[in-house]
């Protein structure tokens, strides 16, 4: 089954990719993220404005990544932000780039895991958790802690892909078939990652990145929790926060009917959103 991913992989264009355009020399992970910056909240600004989420606001950005996305947050009249990545590898690559956009002195790198931040209660007004549910080993402890280190009437904006959408396998760096984890089993895809990476030039930390061992010596996508509608919905439901704002975008404007029944909105939503109060 590799060989005919592999083959099948040929008649799809990858999407654009961060991993890919700093391979090609274009743009750094972090300048990529910045240049994305508006795209990451465009979907809470249908229930909130900018200056609402970020003007004066002691901000937490968590899963930061190459921190691009919290460079530009701080751009946006911030009192402070402090971007929480549990690669400290991207801990360079950030604070260059808040120091080339001017917002050094607002801006700070946090390398921890977001289930046990290292912050005192009640630190921020602002949390913002983008593409981050899906990723994260223990969602509920994570969403404990966000509301530990909120401050009273503090706001979490939290949005992420359904595992079972398109490119919810978040392979599409090597990987171009929609719906790919859905056609092809773990262990298939797997060793086409591998197959398809390991003659980049950062092949081997994408593989280490992306694949884990369980204790029995099988192999994982470890950067991944699957998380589905069903059983974020769960997770929310058994936390403390209130639900101000919820929805769920369609992949088109053509499946938003059919998007809204149970079984077929693992598969045709693009993007939960919601922003949750303390």
């Amino acid at each position: 089954m590799t060989n005919f991913s592999m083959v099948l992989n040929k008649f799809f264009k990858l999407p654009v990719h961060p991993f890919n355009l700093n391979n090609e020399g274009k743009k750094t992970y972090s300048e990529w993220q910045y240049e994305k910056g508006i795209d990451t909240i465009k979907f809470y600004l249908k229930h909130t404005t900018v200056d609402e989420m970020f003007e004066n606001k002691d901000v937490l950005d968590i899963g930061c990544g190459a921190g691009g996305k919290t460079v530009f947050y701080a751009s946006q009249k911030v009192k402070s932000i402090t971007g929480i990545e549990i690669l400290s590898k991207y801990k360079k690559e950030a604070e260059f780039l808040a120091r080339k956009y001017g917002v050094e002195d607002k801006f700070k790198f946090v390398s921890a895991d977001a289930s046990v931040m290292p912050f005192e209660n009640e630190s921020f007004d602002t949390i913002i958790m983008n593409d981050a549910m899906e990723h994260v080993d223990e969602p509920e402890k994570v969403l404990e802690e966000c509301f530990r280190v909120l401050k009273k009437d503090g706001k979490l904006y939290l949005n992420f892909p359904p595992y079972n959408h398109p490119y919810g396998a978040h392979l599409s760096d090597a990987i171009g078939i929609p719906w790919v984890h859905v056609l092809f089993s773990e262990k298939t895809l797997i060793n086409t990652y591998k197959e398809l990476v390991k003659n980049l030039p950062d092949g081997k930390d994408r593989i280490e990145f992306r694949i884990g061992k369980r204790e029995d010596g099988t192999e994982y996508f470890s950067y991944i929790n699957k998380m589905s509608i069903k059983r974020y919905q769960k997770i929310l439901n058994n936390s403390k926060f209130t639900v101000e704002y919820y929805k769920e975008e369609p992949l088109r404007n053509l499946f938003k009917h059919v998007a809204k029944l149970p079984f077929f909105k693992e598969y045709l939503v693009k993007m939960v959103v919601c922003v949750l109060k303390k």
